[in-house]
């Protein structure tokens, strides 16, 4: 065989109604010379040429490779609640009904109707949040490390601000304070130890260039043992402004549901913090967002500055965070926001469903006592008690793999060499997803 005989574009295209009908014809052309190219390089080593019939193929797959997005939806049964790398909070539907309303179509996000002018879309989640957590004014940007960025820059330009040894994290993404306060132009400066920071501490290390004071929450961590900090209260009778970077975002308290107690929003704001920085989509169970609460006048200054317009919230955030905030106005978080329902979710339910799904995959599913966790960067350390449905498998890892396989994806983890799925934060809507899902890499395995 030679190069001559591999077939021409044309050829290709002439056999290839459907996928120009599906994938489009320049698409499609596109594919058919990748291939083509890939087949001479490939004659090269091995003198050997693809048929007609198998090019096609290999252009179909490729193509059905190429429109499958890399974001795709995925049944997390895993137990964490809030899992950063599958996307955290997953939204209630009042949220994706107002988002989709808001998409489709065009939007009051910067007009004022009762004038006919330009208005702001700095107004429309501005009210919910200040009636819920009783600041005076609040601000939305696109994440919690732009909205503390936002307040150094526009607040601390070249003057110091001081934050406590043991409060220097560095979360997810490698996102470090120290960094963001060296981008931002403010000054930072250390107090105390890693584990003991006194109030002498902050009060020694003021002076006439000392601009704010940073609290920085330990959100993904503990420190324990001979350890102390002062309390917000005691940092803001100081008599600079302090700015609470709080992280989670809670406006309900976790005590409630048998969890640590996460510091709240309105809690901080209480305690005297001038701003409180804080997530849109970890326990607030939105999406994501950074949210600014506090003084009327920083907020000002922080709504004017130049860096605002670049971490701006986009209408479709804004839609989402509205309807989220809505739901707590109602007092109707734990029923409505997904995390809050799964927070909430009583055990005996879990395992009324761990039991069914264990009866439906057979003598290879066993339920057996778990834990869920929060993550997200919230309450490090705190569990919630769960009934796990344990896959006995030859292969554990292999098998887990199967799963993230399927379509849709299902996330699970091996715990003592057996494949474990978590009830606790898997949606009612994707279970009979996941039973098949599970059923068809069990026959897989045991076929």
């Amino acid at each position: 065989m030679s190069l001559r005989d591999l077939p021409s574009v044309d050829k290709l295209l002439s056999q290839a109604d459907d996928l120009v009908a599906e994938y489009g014809r320049p698409l499609t052309t596109e594919i058919f010379r990748e291939k083509l190219d890939e087949a001479r390089t490939e004659f090269r080593d091995r003198a050997v040429t693809p048929s007609a019939a198998d090019l096609l193929a290999q252009a179909r797959a490729r193509l059905a490779a190429l429109s499958v997005t890399s974001l795709r939806p995925v049944i997390n049964a895993s137990g964490v609640i809030l899992h950063t790398n599958l996307g955290r909070a997953p939204l209630s539907r009042a949220a994706l009904t107002q988002m989709e309303a808001i998409a489709q179509g065009y939007a009051t996000l910067e007009y004022d109707l009762s004038t006919g002018e330009r208005g702001s879309r700095a107004v429309h989640a501005e009210n919910l949040l200040t009636r819920l957590t009783g600041a005076e004014a609040a601000l939305v940007v696109n994440n919690n490390a732009a909205a503390v960025l936002l307040i150094l820059s526009a607040l601390a330009p070249r003057k110091g601000v001081l934050i406590s040894r043991s409060q220097l994290v560095e979360i997810g993404g490698g996102f470090r304070v120290p960094d963001v306060m060296k981008q931002s132009g403010a000054k930072l400066i250390e107090v105390g130890t890693t584990n003991r920071t006194h109030l002498k501490d902050y009060k020694e290390a003021l002076d006439e260039k000392t601009a704010l004071i940073l609290r920085a929450h330990h959100s993904n961590f503990k420190i324990v043992g001979f350890a102390t900090e002062p309390t917000l209260a005691e940092l803001s009778a100081l008599g600079l402004p302090v700015v609470d970077d709080l992280g989670s975002g809670a406006l309900l308290d976790t005590a409630a549901f048998g969890l640590g107690h996460e510091p709240m929003v309105q809690e901080s704001l209480k305690a005297g913090a001038a701003l409180v920085a804080f997530s849109g989509d970890k326990l607030l169970g939105g999406p994501q967002a950074g949210l600014i609460v506090g003084r009327a006048e920083l907020i000002a200054k922080l709504k004017h500055h130049p860096l605002a317009r670049a971490v701006r919230a986009d209408k479709l955030c804004l839609a989402a965070l509205s309807a989220t905030l809505l739901h707590y106005l109602h007092n109707e978080a734990t029923r409505a926001i997904p995390i809050w329902r799964m927070i909430a979710l009583p055990l005996a339910e879990i395992e009324t469903r761990a039991r069914a799904w264990a009866a439906h995959w057979g003598g290879a599913a066993q339920v057996l006592d778990g834990e869920s966790t929060v993550g997200g960067g919230s309450l490090p350390g705190e569990t919630l008690p769960t009934k796990l449905v344990a896959l006995s498998v030859k292969s554990p890892n292999v098998f887990a793999a199967q799963l993230r396989a399927a379509d849709p994806p299902v996330i699970a983890r091996v715990v003592e060499d057996k494949v474990a799925l978590d009830p606790r934060t898997v949606l009612m809507e994707e279970e009979s997803m996941l039973v098949e899902g599970v059923l068809e890499a069990l026959d897989t395995v045991t076929g």
